[in-house]
C-alpha cells in the first residue's frame, strides 16, 4: 500500500522531453564537457527527488549493462568508480579483473518513471583502464574518441539514423523459454501498416513510442513492418555517438514496455523462419560547417564523388566487416534473398537487396543506407567500422569491375568467422588483440549452434545468442 512515504521523482512526459532535447542540444552543439558536467551535476544536487544515477555501458558483443549508484555517493566518488571488467564477457580476465567507470555527463537522460522507475537519471559511462587510460574493448570511447578527432580535424560531424526493426511475442521472458517451447507466438498476424488502433501489437508500438519521444528521440514515424508481430520506430538523424545510444536505449525501452504490457520485445534477426526478419537499417552523411557532404545535385543518384567513395570502400570491405555487422548465428537466416534480404555487395538506389541503398535526398536528406546491419549488431563497433572503412577503407580497383560484378555476403556465421579473421584490414582497424578477442566471442557462440542452419530455428541459436538475458546459461561455458 503506498503510504506517502516515497516522494522520488516522476516528470510528465511533455517536461520531460523538454529537459532531454535541452541536454541533447548542449550534447550536439558540443558545448564544453566540463560545463555540461557541473550543470548536471547541481541539477542533480538540487533536484531532491532523484535518488539513483543509472550508470550504462555496452561491452564488446554489444549487450548493455547498467549499474545503480545512490545520488549522494556517485557526486562524491565520482573520480573512483570501479566494477569487475571479469564477468563481462569480452572484457577482461579474472587476474585483471577490475576496471574503473568515467561518467559522460553529456550522455544525460531524465527518464520516464513508468518505464524507468521513479526517482533515477541516466547518464552514458566510459569504461577505462585502472590507471584511467581508455579501455581498448569499449567501442563507445573508441567511437566518441573519433567522431571528436573528425570534428578537431575541420569540424566534420557523422550524422546517422537507425532504422530498427523488431518483433513482440506472446508472453513475458519469451526468448528465455524458448528452451521450453521450442517457438515463438505471434502477438498480431496484421502487417505492413496494418494494425486496429488498439490492438496489442499497436498498444506496444505507441507506449515504446511516446517514452522515445519523451527522452528526445526526435520520433518521425512508427508502425507495424512487412511480417506478422513486427514493428519500427523511426526518428531524426543526429550526431554518431548519440545515434549510437539512441539505438540502445531504443531496444532498453521496447523490451521494458513490452515487459510491463505481459510480453516480449526481441531482436533476434530472423526469430521465426517464412517470413521476413529484422533488420538495423543504418542511414548515414557527412556534415561540414552546415553543408551535406554526400549531396551533389548533378552527380550519379544525387550523391557526391565523396559519398560515392565512402560507398565504393565499403562495398569492397563487405565481406571483411561482414561479422561486426551480423554478430550472430541467427543473423545469417535475415540474409536470404527471397526475404528481401540485402545480401547483394552492391549499391543500388531501388534493389533492396543491395548491402547499401542510395535513398532519394536533397540537399538536407541526402545519405547512404547500409541495410545489411542486424539489430543485435553492437552499434559502437558497427558505426566506428563503418566510418573508418569509409573514410579510410581500401577502395575497389576499378580495372576488376568489382561495382559491376556482384558479389554477396557470406550466408553463414562461419564463413564470415573465416574471413574476418583473414583480413588485415580488418585486424588493423579494430587492432589485433580486440579482432581476436572478438572473433573468439562469435566462435564461441558458432560451436554451440548448428553449422547448417535448415529451415528450422534451433534452440541453441536462441539460447546462446548474446542478446538473450539468461547468466545462468551463459555461465555455463
Amino acid at each position: 500500500m503506498d503510504t506517502g512515504l516515497r516522494k522520488f521523482l516522476e516528470i510528465p512526459y511533455d517536461e520531460l522531453e523538454e529537459r532531454n532535447l535541452e541536454a541533447k542540444k548542449d550534447r550536439h552543439d558540443r558545448v564544453d564537457p566540463n560545463i555540461i558536467a557541473e550543470k548536471r551535476r547541481k541539477q542533480l544536487a538540487d533536484e531532491k527527488g532523484v535518488k539513483a544515477i543509472t550508470v550504462a555501458f555496452t561491452d564488446l558483443e554489444g549487450r548493455l549493462h547498467m549499474l545503480d549508484y545512490d545520488k549522494k555517493f556517485l557526486l562524491k566518488s565520482e573520480d573512483n568508480l570501479t566494477f569487475d571488467g571479469s564477468s563481462i564477457r569480452g572484457f577482461s580476465h579474472q587476474h585483471e579483473s577490475d576496471l574503473r567507470l568515467g561518467i559522460d555527463w553529456s550522455a544525460f537522460y531524465w527518464l520516464p518513471s513508468d518505464v524507468f522507475g521513479p526517482g533515477k537519471v541516466l547518464t552514458f559511462g566510459h569504461v577505462l583502464n585502472r590507471d584511467g587510460s581508455p579501455y581498448a574493448a569499449d567501442f563507445r570511447g573508441r567511437l566518441k574518441q573519433l567522431a571528436d578527432e573528425l570534428y578537431a580535424r575541420d569540424q566534420t560531424q557523422v550524422n546517422v539514423a537507425m532504422e530498427i526493426e523488431g518483433f513482440v511475442f506472446a508472453g513475458k521472458d519469451a526468448e528465455r523459454h524458448y528452451n521450453d517451447t521450442h517457438k515463438f507466438e505471434f502477438l498480431s498476424t496484421g502487417g505492413y501498416y496494418h494494425s486496429l488502433p488498439n490492438d496489442p501489437l499497436r498498444q506496444f508500438i505507441d507506449r515504446a513510442a511516446e517514452a522515445q519521444r519523451a527522452m528526445g528521440f526526435v520520433n518521425e514515424k512508427d508502425h507495424p513492418e512487412v511480417a506478422p508481430s513486427q514493428f519500427e520506430m523511426n526518428y531524426s538523424y543526429t550526431e554518431a555517438c548519440i545515434g549510437a545510444d539512441q539505438v540502445q536505449l531504443y531496444k532498453l525501452i521496447a523490451r521494458q514496455v513490452a515487459q510491463n504490457l505481459g510480453v516480449s520485445a526481441s531482436f533476434l534477426p530472423k526469430p521465426v523462419t517464412g517470413v521476413n526478419g529484422s533488420g538495423m537499417h543504418t542511414n548515414m552523411s557527412l556534415n561540414k560547417g552546415g553543408k551535406n557532404l554526400f549531396h551533389d545535385k548533378n552527380g550519379e543518384d544525387g550523391l557526391s564523388a565523396l559519398g560515392w567513395s565512402f560507398v565504393d570502400r565499403i562495398l569492397n570491405a563487405g565481406q571483411d566487416i561482414c561479422l561486426v555487422l551480423n554478430s550472430s548465428v541467427n543473423a545469417y537466416r535475415r540474409l536470404d534473398p527471397a526475404f528481401e534480404a540485402p545480401n547483394q555487395i552492391k549499391a543500388s538506389a531501388n534493389n533492396r537487396g543491395a548491402m547499401v541503398r542510395i535513398p532519394l535526398g536533397n540537399e538536407r536528406s541526402a545519405r547512404i543506407e547500409i541495410r545489411s546491419i542486424a539489430p543485435d549488431a553492437n552499434p559502437y563497433l558497427a558505426l566506428y567500422t563503418l566510418i573508418k572503412t569509409g573514410l579510410e577503407g581500401p577502395p575497389s580497383d576499378p580495372k576488376e569491375g568489382k561495382r559491376e560484378r556482384t558479389r554477396f555476403l557470406p550466408d553463414n556465421i562461419y564463413d564470415a568467422i573465416r574471413m574476418m579473421k583473414a583480413s588485415p584490414f580488418v585486424t588493423n582497424l579494430l587492432g589485433e588483440a580486440m579482432a581476436t578477442r572478438y572473433i573468439d566471442l562469435k566462435q564461441a557462440a558458432a560451436d554451440r549452434c548448428p553449422k547448417a542452419l535448415g529451415t528450422r530455428i534451433k534452440t541453441a541459436e536462441v539460447m546462446f545468442h548474446h542478446e538473450v538475458t539468461n547468466q545462468l546459461l551463459w555461465s555455463m561455458f
